[in-house]
C-alpha cells in the first residue's frame, strides 16, 4: 500500500532560497532571475542591488555571458563580411562559419535559460568558466 501524504503540506523551502526582500524590494530569487536577462537585467541589478550577493552574482554572470555573446556576434559578422566576398568560395565560407555560430548561440541561450531557472529556484549555479570569472569580479574567490 503506497504511503498517503497530506496534500496540504508544503515542501520545505530550499536552504539557498530567500524570501527576504533585496535592495530593490523584490524577493531574492525573483531579483536574481530577472538579473539573468541578457546585459540590461544584469547591469541594472548589479548597480541597484547593494546587499544581496546572490542577486549580484547572477547579475555579474549575465553581464559576462552577454559580453561573450556580443563578442561572438562581432567576430562572426567581421569574418562573414570578409569571407563572403570571396568570389566562388563565399558560399562555402558562409556555411562553414554558420555552423559554429549556430552552436554558440544555442549554447549561450541554453545557459541563460538554465541560469534563470536555477536563480528562480534559489540555487546558486555557476555557468562553466563564466561563474569563476563572476566570483573573481565580485571578490568572492
Amino acid at each position: 500500500m503506497p504511503d498517503e501524504t497530506n496534500p496540504s503540506q508544503e515542501p520545505p523551502p530550499s536552504p539557498e532560497s530567500s524570501s527576504r526582500p533585496t535592495s530593490t524590494g523584490l524577493p531574492s530569487n525573483v531579483a536574481a532571475a530577472i538579473a539573468c536577462i541578457p546585459l540590461i537585467g544584469g547591469i541594472i541589478f548589479y548597480i541597484l542591488e547593494k546587499k544581496d550577493n546572490f542577486v549580484r552574482f547572477y547579475a555579474m554572470q549575465s553581464i559576462i555571458l552577454s559580453g561573450a555573446l556580443l563578442l561572438c556576434c562581432f567576430v562572426y559578422w567581421i569574418a562573414h563580411w570578409m569571407l563572403a566576398h570571396v568570389p566562388v568560395l563565399g558560399v562555402l565560407f558562409f556555411i562553414i562559419l554558420w555552423l559554429p555560430w549556430a552552436f554558440a548561440i544555442v549554447a549561450i541561450f541554453t545557459f541563460f535559460i538554465v541560469a534563470v531557472v536555477k536563480a528562480f529556484s534559489g540555487v546558486r549555479w555557476e555557468i562553466p568558466y563564466i561563474g569563476q570569472m563572476a566570483r573573481k569580479q565580485m571578490g568572492d574567490t
